[in-house]
């Protein structure tokens, strides 16, 4: 692995992707809105930037090529297929052989043995729709794109993240294939570290074609159910 894209490279996720990547010594490329190019400027001279939306096939296809691995932050943005136009664009575009990982959250569900508390629940039956009739946000979309990537035969992992927060890293995730596991139930995760899993999967092949919902591993409900947790990654059926 030494050429990567982050597709999402200007927002707060992907910045810290490229934070881990370069400190691996991956050679970076990403592609962001152009109106957000700034946003990158402590990276200068040690990034390449594509500018233009994520969903733009030339964009992905320019920035993808000679790439070992391309990790995409899946954002819902707007009512106009962005999230389904970006995984599609990539899926179809980034080299063959090239490791996928792509972002989202935790209301998505590959097999539909998710167990969601009301809080996902209500996010999803209520806000969606109002963010959509608002033209801000289109949750189903998301579906859509991660529908895609689990169609696909290529080799991808979905990262299913929880709630975010700022902070230093506690080092990688625990995760679990469905929510509802009790070990995710503490559903907080330092944003550095949902970074972290993301690079850390690009060369692990214990995550090709998984879809693993993660968690902080200093959550209380990983030391409850997991008190001898010591490795960066915790598989539960």
């Amino acid at each position: 692995m030494k050429r990567i894209c982050i597709v999402g490279i200007s927002g707060k996720l992907g910045q810290y992707i490229v934070e881990h990547a370069l400190a691996r010594g991956y050679e970076v490329t990403g592609v962001c809105r152009p109106e957000s190019v700034g946003k990158l400027d402590r990276f200068a001279g040690r990034i390449t930037i594509h500018p233009g939306r994520t969903a733009d096939r030339a964009v992905i296809a320019k920035a993808t090529e000679g790439c070992d691995g391309v990790l995409v932050v899946l954002a819902p943005w707007g009512v106009q297929d962005y999230a389904s136009g970006t995984a599609r664009a990539v899926l179809d575009l980034a080299p063959p052989e090239a490791r996928l990982i792509f972002s989202c959250g935790w209301h998505i569900s590959r097999d539909g043995r998710d167990r969601y508390g009301w809080k996902i629940r209500a996010i999803v039956a209520i806000g969606g729709p109002i963010l959509k009739a608002l033209r801000l946000v289109d949750l189903d979309d998301q579906v859509r794109a991660t529908d895609l990537v689990f169609a696909s035969s290529r080799d991808w992992t979905v990262v299913r993240g929880s709630d975010l927060e700022e902070g230093e890293s506690e080092g990688l995730p625990v995760w679990a294939r469905h929510v509802g596991d009790p070990i995710l139930a503490s559903n907080l995760t330092r944003r550095t570290d949902f970074a972290l899993f993301m690079v850390t999967a690009l060369t692990d092949p214990a995550l090709i074609r998984e879809a693993p919902a993660i968690t902080g591993r200093n959550g209380a409900s990983v030391r409850a159910n997991a008190p001898q947790v010591t490795g960066a990654v915790q598989a539960r059926q």
